[in-house]
């Protein structure tokens, strides 16, 4: 989906003012009475660490702007991305530390009193989507878009079980398969919006549903997605008492 017809689904023709410079993507869109800070990427990029500072400077901008507000803006980050970049020169200069900086930016505007709300509009790879879409209070994808962490093939890589074995597994688990679908199962997705819905309404809806308290491996148990999440956290949380887990 061009980014055109995106804006106009999302915020209504008109509604919005978003500058596309590259990859990255940056401005403020309205919708009904409420004003949204716009932050994110398209064209399926891979994150580097300049545009990781990119987007850690428009969060941290958004911060500064509204610190003297008694209602802060939500940020909205649209996402679209094949992952990190692969290359020597940002293995060398610590690419890890950059998502880490721009993972913290997003930690930062909750506790300033941002709702932060994910739309993954394309692509969501890797730790491109573990410290930027996930890091959200809330992610929603479009049923268009792809969403894993690692291919089954680099799975088998690094766990040393066949990859014949993982992908019988992936037929029955969502801990083992890529797609929108399976990331709703296990909770890591929150919601998924299909092409039929109007998505402005479900945006204010997604906003008013933003919640600071994380629940998500309370969904995968509902979902049956992760089924042993919720009972390991509890075991955990019984023997830290006094402890904030």
């Amino acid at each position: 989906m061009n980014s055109e017809l995106l804006f106009n689904r999302l915020f209504g023709v008109g509604n919005y003012s978003i500058t596309i410079d590259g990859f990255f993507l940056h401005g403020i869109a309205n919708v009904g009475d409420k004003e949204f800070k716009i932050i994110g990427t398209c064209k399926s990029v891979a994150i580097d660490s300049k545009l990781a500072l990119r987007i850690s400077e428009k969060i941290l901008e958004t911060i500064f702007e509204d610190k003297d507000k008694a209602v802060k803006r939500s940020i909205i980050f649209l996402v679209d991305t094949q992952g990190h970049k692969l290359s020597r020169l940002e293995e060398y200069i610590g690419i890890n530390g950059y998502f880490a900086h721009m993972a913290k930016c997003i930690f930062l505007a909750g506790l300033c009193e941002h709702k932060t709300l994910s739309i993954v509009h394309g692509e969501a790879v890797s730790g491109c989507f573990l410290a930027f879409a996930m890091m959200a209070d809330r992610v929603c994808a479009l049923e268009d878009a792809k969403i894993y962490v690692m291919d089954l093939r680099a799975m088998s890589k690094i766990t040393k079980i066949d990859y014949e074995k993982l992908l019988e597994l992936s037929k029955t688990s969502p801990i083992f398969a890529p797609g929108v679908y399976n990331y709703w199962l296990m909770g890591g997705v929150h919601e998924i919006w299909f092409n039929k819905d109007n998505w402005q309404e479900k945006l204010l809806k997604a906003v008013d549903y933003v919640s600071k308290i994380d629940n998500r491996y309370e969904l995968g148990a509902i979902r049956q997605g992760r089924i042993k999440a919720k009972e390991v956290i509890s075991v955990i949380k019984s023997h830290c008492k006094g402890i904030n887990v």
